[in-house]
């Protein structure tokens, strides 16, 4: 394994000239290896330097040249003594250790992307924020399904303004899973659970577009024999001229739509879900044949009401008024996210999911845990 050339930690606050963003990724689990290293191998301005892993063979069989290192502490130490120099750490740990490994970083110069989600505690996720600022670092969050198909559609539908105001948004994250695994993500431990995972993309979709809510109301279940995390939500989130309604279980075989949009002139209807992740989780990123295109037949319906409320019209529902059409879903990109980061990195331009945004993320889970809790609905403090 070839030992990358010496680079010393970057200034805080230098003007970035990289020709490549000498990258370390920390742990090489489902999220290192599926979610970020087959993107990585494939985008321009990007070379993955270090690996913090316990598995130096899968990591080899990915990136040869990549140095392996058994923990944090030994790649920063190293990164300090400038024997090998790093740009950029993403967090791809389990969640509980998302701050601790944040903070290093940050500390050791270096700029930051974090697995969703952010972090757990909402204070510890606000200190974060307030180092990087200081340092004057990049520190950003990857909640891709930003870049879904299915949700650029959605975005380009709803700025058209086709379907009018929206006064109903339905999303669904189901999966049928009824086995349960003794790893981190299924253990009764912090962070654990499908509101931390599933739950935190659609929230993040929600507020992208409709901002923080004025309350959540949640219900939250462990619906498998012998489940030791959340496998079940339903939240909804009170907005004063709409409610969004965020769903996702582990024992739903046979699912039904993933989006249900209703405005006052049209609905959109989506099911499936974005052929991304199965792509990464084969190996096979941007650029793959069909990498990000959703299948043939899988687009959602749109209805609308074509006539609007033409003066005169008393008719309501007349034939030919409402049109229902297959609207086209976009391609999905989740490359875009390293684009935009790297020029945030250079400074050319914000980070592509911002800290703060992803804290808000945090802040509902945490209301909806307490709305569970407690029984009834939390109001949200206002930003």
């Amino acid at each position: 394994m070839t030992v990358p050339r010496p680079r010393g930690p970057t200034e805080a606050g230098a003007t970035m000239t990289l020709s490549t963003i000498r990258t370390a990724i920390l742990g090489y689990g489902v999220s290192g290896a599926c979610f970020h290293g087959p993107i990585l191998a494939r985008q321009p301005g990007y070379t993955v330097a270090a690996v913090v892993s316990r598995n130096a063979a899968r990591v080899a069989a990915d990136f040869p040249d990549a140095t392996v290192f058994p923990d944090l502490d030994t790649l920063l130490a190293g990164h300090r003594a400038g024997t090998i120099g790093i740009d950029l750490c993403i967090v791809a740990t389990p969640n509980r250790q998302h701050a601790a490994m944040a903070r290093q970083c940050l500390a050791a110069g270096c700029h930051v992307v974090v697995e969703k989600p952010f972090v757990i505690d909402v204070d510890e996720g606000q200190a974060l924020i307030d180092q990087a600022r200081a340092a004057g670092k990049c520190l950003s969050v990857y909640h891709s399904r930003r870049w879904d198909g299915d949700f650029l559609t959605i975005q380009a539908l709803l700025a058209s303004g086709r379907i009018g105001r929206v006064h109903t948004w339905i999303a669904h994250f189901d999966r049928y899973r009824p086995d349960i695994h003794d790893r981190w993500r299924e253990r009764d431990e912090p962070g654990a659970g499908i509101l931390y995972d599933l739950g935190a993309h659609l929230i993040d979709q929600a507020l992208l577009l409709f901002g923080r809510p004025d309350t959540v109301d949640a219900r939250l279940r462990r619906q498998r024999p012998g489940a030791r995390a959340v496998d079940y939500f339903h939240l909804i989130l009170g907005y004063p001229d709409r409610d969004v309604i965020l769903h996702g279980g582990c024992l739903v075989n046979g699912a039904g739509p993933r989006f249900q949009i209703f405005g006052d002139r049209g609905s959109y209807i989506k099911s499936g879900i974005d052929p991304q992740e199965e792509f990464l989780r084969a190996g096979k990123g941007p650029g793959s044949p069909g990498y990000g295109v959703a299948p043939l037949g899988s687009d959602g319906q749109c209805t609308i009401d074509e006539a609007g409320d033409e003066a005169g019209d008393e008719a309501g529902d007349e034939a030919g008024r409402i049109v229902q059409t297959p609207w086209p879903t976009a391609t999905g990109c989740y490359q875009q996210f390293y684009c935009q980061l790297a020029d945030a990195i250079r400074g050319t331009a914000p980070v592509p999911v911002t800290a703060d945004s992803a804290l808000d993320v945090i802040r509902v889970i945490d209301a909806a845990c307490r709305s569970h809790d407690q029984g009834r609905r939390i109001a949200m403090a206002s930003p």
